[in-house]
């Protein structure tokens, strides 16, 4: 029986809770509508995810400390910016069933904003001489680029190669989550060979859930996006041949074509956005 999220958040409830607090004032901005931005967005927080996966971490290889609230803030905050530059990447006006950054502040506000909060991110491992959280950070920001990167160049192809798609998943999704644990682990104060096998784990987590999320495409199910916008813009070429030899696509997948997506809600379903 799978556990509930509340039950996964159990160990670290309190700490959970004391980061919200944290978070939400290492945010505070004097520019007016900056802050107001800000409000805005935390205020529409998803399942907090990623520091879940820090605060574990962290718990399960040493102490939790001062640190290791930094380190979650610091990929909080990462992982905002990128949702925010994401959506006007993506011309997308919605996230979390509400509206988006840019569709209520526009593009170049939205890319302002991003870029604020990568910084601020930046400035409190800085602040704190925390180079050894920065620099696992940075190595993910770089992968997810690369991986975002790598898949539109392969997008248009057919014929994707299986080591592939595991290396683009790998870089645009896994790599933040392994870098949320190996965080945690460095943040507690683990050895490198703890906080290398804490990374390990949370990359196998983080291409686990993306081949999830990715065959969700295939289904009816109601996941948090569009159904069948992967395959509208190419992305998984690779899940539909797997799904297409081995008989599974349901008749409407099999014959798709562009404009003929199914939609759900509206939105996207990274690991809790």
């Amino acid at each position: 029986m799978s556990k509930s999220l509340d039950s996964i958040k159990a160990p670290v409830a309190r700490e959970m809770e004391e980061f919200e607090h944290k978070f939400r004032a290492s945010m505070k901005t004097r520019v007016m509508l900056l802050d107001k931005i800000m409000t805005y967005i935390v205020k529409r927080k998803g399942k907090q995810m990623r520091p879940l996966f820090v605060f574990l971490s962290a718990g399960a290889t040493g102490t939790i400390c001062e640190s290791t609230y930094r380190g979650a803030a610091l990929i909080e905050l990462l992982h905002t910016a990128t949702l925010v530059h994401d959506d006007v990447v993506d011309d997308s006006d919605y996230r979390r069933g509400f509206f988006s950054v840019n569709a209520l502040w526009k593009n170049k506000i939205a890319v302002l904003v991003g870029d604020f909060l990568l910084s601020r991110g930046m400035a409190l491992s800085l602040e704190h001489d925390e180079f050894n959280l920065l620099r696992i950070v940075n190595t993910s920001v770089q992968e997810m680029s690369e991986g975002e990167l790598l898949q539109m160049e392969k997008a248009r192809r057919l014929d994707i190669e299986e080591n592939v798609y595991y290396e683009i998943i790998r870089q645009k999704t896994a790599s933040l989550i392994a870098s949320c644990c190996a965080v945690g682990a460095s943040s507690a104060g683990a050895e490198s060979k703890v906080i290398g096998l804490m990374k390990q784990f949370g990359e196998y987590v983080g291409m686990a859930f993306q081949i999830k999320d990715d065959l969700f495409d295939y289904g009816d199910e109601e996941i948090g996006k569009p159904v069948g916008i992967d395959i509208k813009e190419k992305k998984n070429d690779l899940t539909a041949d797997i799904c297409a030899r081995s008989g599974r696509l349901d008749g409407e997948a099999k014959n798709y074509k562009p404009g003929k997506e199914r939609l759900g809600r509206s939105g996207q379903n990274q690991i809790g956005d």
